[in-house]
């Protein structure tokens, strides 16, 4: 197995683990950062003695009952169509192992995308067809042109809704059109929502509603604790459920057991962490509005329906690498677009920073001008 370097992550790393470190993140792609003190100011006085008395043991590989019966009244499911994991990236290898038969493939976004959709398939013998999300309709996506990359082969469609890094957002109707085609063909329709439940206008349900649908999410993106490590996946069919328990040993074993704990804190106060993140998101969305009106002739982007991510672009169809080296000169975190295999765009972060992110946006101003 060859796994290409994920140029995304060395950037992040080197500039968010710097001395110092960067002055303003509008590189990362979650909300805003939320602290242990503040996260246990959400639950009731005794929190602090409860954690005190985990065992830091091992959980159940399916997850801990009470992470799991929190999650499930979150996505209207029983506890037993939950399996808990370490984080989304650890969701999206099971699922993709055990998509690993001889010949076949799985069909996801083109690039533009989150890397593991198009290294790991792959890395374990999977071909990849990626459907078209195009700037030039928005990075929608045309179901008749997904439906034509299905064949007997087909283990697998992903979806990500709403899309990391461009904010697009497959509506319900159409979601609804492709759960029905893929069920009817026995193909799993993945539908990763980390991001869900933040949207800028009109937000669809969860795909968590589809009795034929797997489900990701985790806590890095909307739920905004990434130092938990912690996702799930919402999933009826037994058979791999049970799949799912078992891939689990190979990997992690269980997730850690105090992760859990404050993971059930979140979720069971999560209006207040999706508030802050929503919050935040339109505060700066609108920020960026006036910033690429004030710089139409050099950049280009489509305002994202959901997410925490936008991609811009280049008008002159040059790479933005050099760009985004002299904002992180200047203390501003932007991610190449080179990261995603579109070196004339860049990803901007618009969640993360919710103190300073105008005066971020006035030294990316002054970048692009110079």
């Amino acid at each position: 197995m060859k796994l290409r370097p994920d140029r995304l992550n060395a950037w992040l790393n080197q500039h968010h683990f710097a001395t110092p470190p960067v002055t303003y993140d509008l590189g990362a792609s979650t909300g805003p950062v939320w602290t242990l003190r503040d996260l246990i100011a959400l639950d009731d006085g005794d929190t602090i003695d409860r954690l005190l008395a985990s065992d830091l043991s091992y959980v159940h590989s399916r997850g801990g009952g009470e992470l799991r019966r929190a999650l499930a009244a979150m996505a209207g499911v029983e506890e037993r169509h939950v399996q808990v994991t370490t984080g989304g990236a650890e969701a999206l290898w099971i699922l993709f192992l055990l998509a690993a038969e001889p010949g076949a493939n799985v069909v996801v976004p083109q690039r533009p995308s989150f890397p593991t959709f198009h290294e790991a398939p792959p890395a374990l013998g999977i071909e990849t067809r990626p459907y078209p999300m195009p700037v030039e309709r928005d990075f929608a996506i045309d179901l008749a042109e997904l439906y034509r990359l299905v064949d007997r082969h087909t283990r697998m469609i992903v979806v990500n809704r709403p899309h990391n890094p461009t904010g697009a957002v497959i509506g319900d109707d159409q979601l609804e059109q492709l759960h029905d085609f893929a069920v009817e063909r026995d193909v799993q329709l993945v539908v990763d929502e980390v991001m869900h439940p933040i949207y800028h206008g009109t937000a669809p349900s969860s795909a968590a509603r589809l009795p034929g649908a797997t489900v990701v999410g985790d806590f890095s993106k909307a739920l905004c604790l990434s130092g938990l490590r912690v996702g799930w996946m919402i999933e009826r069919d037994t058979a791999r459920l049970t799949a799912y328990e078992h891939a689990r040993a190979y990997f992690p074993v269980s997730s850690a057991s105090l992760s859990e704990a404050l993971a059930t804190i979140a979720v069971q106060h999560r209006e207040a962490i999706y508030a802050r993140a929503q919050t935040t998101a339109e505060r700066n969305l609108a920020r960026l509005d006036a910033f690429f009106s004030a710089h139409a002739e050099q950049l280009a982007w489509v305002r994202p329906r959901g997410g925490l991510t936008c991609l811009p672009w280049l008008r002159s169809g040059e790479s933005a690498d050099a760009l985004c080296e002299r904002a992180a000169a200047a203390g501003v975190l932007v991610a190449p677009g080179s990261s995603f295999g579109v070196p004339h765009h860049f990803r901007i972060g618009f969640g993360a920073t919710d103190q300073g992110f105008g005066d971020a946006v006035d030294h990316l101003d002054a970048i692009v001008v110079s």
